[in-house]
C-alpha cells in the first residue's frame, strides 16, 4: 500500500472527478458521495500511479484480494442507507476502503478481515487516518457477538448464502448486504436483506455483481 499519506489539491481533484463520475452512473445518496469525496483512495492502493487510484476500476491489494471499484463501494453503500450514530458490522475489511467510506459518513464501523497479512498491513494504515474504524482478525461467518446487535452489516466478498449468525446479530429493522453467488456460479447478485420486526426476511435484488468470494478459514497470504 501507499506509504505516502498525502493528499495535495491534485488528489482532490481527482476525486472530485470520479463523484462526478459516480454521479452519472446513478449515485444520488450525498451522503456517500461526500464521503468518496473524503476518503483518498490512493493512499489505499500499492500503486504509485495516482491517476490509477480515481478511475473507476477494481485493483488488486495482495493476499488474492481487491479493492472494489468505487461504483460498487458507493453502491453498496447507499443499499445500506447509513445515517450517522450507526453501528455496521463489515464483513471482509480489505485494503479498508469502504471502511473509511461508511466512518466518514458518521457510522461506528467493525470490520472483520481473515486474510492475517492483509489484516496487519491496513490495520496499519488505517491507524495513520483520521477515521475511527474497529478491525478484527476473524472469521465473517462468524461475527462479532461482542459488539452486537448491529444496525447495519455489510458483506464485501462474493457469499454462498446469508449467514445465520449475522442475521442474529442484525437488529430488527436493520439492513444487511450481500452479494450473493448465483446459480450459474459465475458471479453474484446484490441483495439487500431487511430483518423485519417479527424477525422475518425481506430480500430485494440489485443487478449482477463480481466479488471474490467470501471463506471461512483465517489465511496468512
Amino acid at each position: 500500500m501507499n506509504t505516502s499519506l498525502e493528499d495535495n489539491y491534485r488528489h482532490k481533484g481527482l476525486r472530485q472527478q470520479l463523484v462526478d463520475l459516480l454521479r452519472t452512473k446513478g449515485i444520488t445518496d450525498e451522503a456517500v458521495l461526500s464521503a468518496i469525496n473524503e476518503v483518498p483512495r490512493h493512499i489505499f492502493l500499492d500503486s504509485s500511479f495516482v491517476e490509477l487510484a480515481y478511475q473507476d476500476k477494481a485493483f488488486p491489494i495482495g493476499s488474492g484480494q481487491t479493492i472494489s471499484q468505487p461504483h460498487t463501494v458507493a453502491f453498496q453503500t447507499q443499499l445500506l442507507q447509513v445515517q450517522k450514530g450507526m453501528k455496521v458490522l463489515e464483513i471482509g475489511t480489505g485494503s479498508g476502503y469502504q471502511a473509511c467510506v461508511l466512518a466518514a459518513m458518521g457510522a461506528k464501523v467493525f470490520s472483520i478481515e481473515r486474510q492475517r497479512n492483509l489484516f496487519f498491513k491496513t490495520k496499519e494504515i488505517l491507524e495513520q487516518l483520521s477515521f475511527r474504524v474497529k478491525t478484527f482478525l476473524g472469521d465473517g461467518y462468524e461475527g462479532l457477538t461482542t459488539y452486537q446487535p448491529f444496525d447495519r452489516i455489510i458483506i464485501t466478498a462474493g457469499a454462498p448464502s446469508i449467514p445465520e449468525k449475522l442475521i442474529e446479530q442484525l437488529k430488527p429493522g436493520g439492513i444487511m448486504i450481500i452479494p450473493m453467488d448465483n446459480a450459474e456460479g459465475d458471479g453474484q447478485t446484490m441483495l439487500r436483506v431487511t430483518k423485519m420486526e417479527d424477525g422475518s426476511l425481506k430480500k430485494e435484488e440489485f443487478g449482477d455483481f463480481k466479488f471474490v468470494p467470501m471463506l471461512k478459514e483465517i489465511g496468512n497470504d
